[in-house]
This record gives structure tokens, C-alpha cells and sequence, in this order.
């Protein structure tokens, strides 16, 4: 769904950012589902472990980045936000490379949760009227919690 996506964000035709919003929710509620549900059945594979933290890392990389482009998001907090992805990206692979496993932490799951948030916002910014400062605030929120969540992946 990332492609489709990108093609309704970046094209221009009436209600792009409703299509938009509605693409990028599915795509989410459809990776929270695929994962809550292997987790209940107990059909968790090191294949999903790999795929699904890459999926979530490009479907909000390609929707901030998408945002930049058209002008709803600054550049350098989309930067942070991926470098951060990056960065325990690589800290997982070397502690697998070691037989350690970095569980998700609490703070990950609201970085997750607030950016989410952010980018439906910031889809939506121009339909939002006088809550459009709503936007921006939560998209601070999402780069805070994803720092914060960066260091505490540093320190474990």
C-alpha cells in the first residue's frame, strides 16, 4: 500500500486527502491486525519479526517524506524521525547478531501511536480549519517521543 500511498499524496485531484488518510489507516490497522493476530495464534516467524518493523519504518517514512514534499512537514524533524528508525533499526540487528532480542518498549509503542496521529493530521492539515495547529504540535510529540525512544533503546 505504500506506493498507492505515495501516487494519492503527491497527485493532484479533489479529496487526495481523504484517499490519503483512508490509504494510510488501512495500511496501519492492517499491519497492527497482521501482527496482533500471529501473536494471538501463536504463528510468530522470524520472517514476520524481520518484515513487519520494516513495513511500519516504510510505510511512515514514505508518508513523511511524501509531507515534505508537499510542504505539511519540515524536513529536518522527518530527518530525526528516520534517523531514529534507522539507528535502532541497526541496534536490533546487532543484538540479534549476539542472540539478544530488544523487545518493543513502551515508549516505542507511543512513538508509534504518535505518529500516526501526526501524519493523519498532517494529511488532513488544509480540512482542519481552526485545529490546524493540531497538526504541527502532534508532529513535535512524534519527533520528541521517537528521541526519547531512541536513547532508551541506546541505554538497554
Amino acid at each position: 500500500m505504500v506506493p498507492l500511498l505515495v501516487v494519492v499524496l503527491l497527485t493532484k485531484f479533489e479529496g487526495k486527502e481523504w484517499v490519503g488518510l483512508g490509504v494510510f489507516l488501512l495500511a496501519s490497522l492492517t499491519d497492527f491486525l497482521d501482527g496482533f493476530i500471529a501473536r494471538r495464534k501463536k504463528q510468530v516467524t522470524q520472517l514476520g519479526k524481520l518484515l513487519d518493523p520494516a513495513a511500519d519504518k516504510l510505510l511512515t517514512s514514505a508518508a513523511f517524506i511524501s509531507l515534505v514534499e508537499l510542504g505539511l512537514a519540515p524536513a529536518w524533524m522527518v530527518v530525526v524521525i528516520i534517523a531514529r528508525e534507522f539507528a535502532v533499526s541497526s541496534l536490533r540487528s546487532m543484538a540479534a547478531a549476539e542472540n539478544v532480542v530488544l523487545a518493543a518498549i513502551p515508549s516505542a509503542k507511543l512513538k508509534t501511536g504518535l505518529q500516526i496521529v501526526a501524519i493523519s493530521l498532517l494529511i488532513l492539515n488544509k480540512q482542519l480549519g481552526e485545529f490546524e495547529h493540531l497538526a504541527p504540535t502532534f508532529l513535535w510529540l512524534a519527533m520528541l517521543a521517537s528521541v526519547y525512544s531512541g536513547v532508551e533503546y541506546l541505554r538497554r
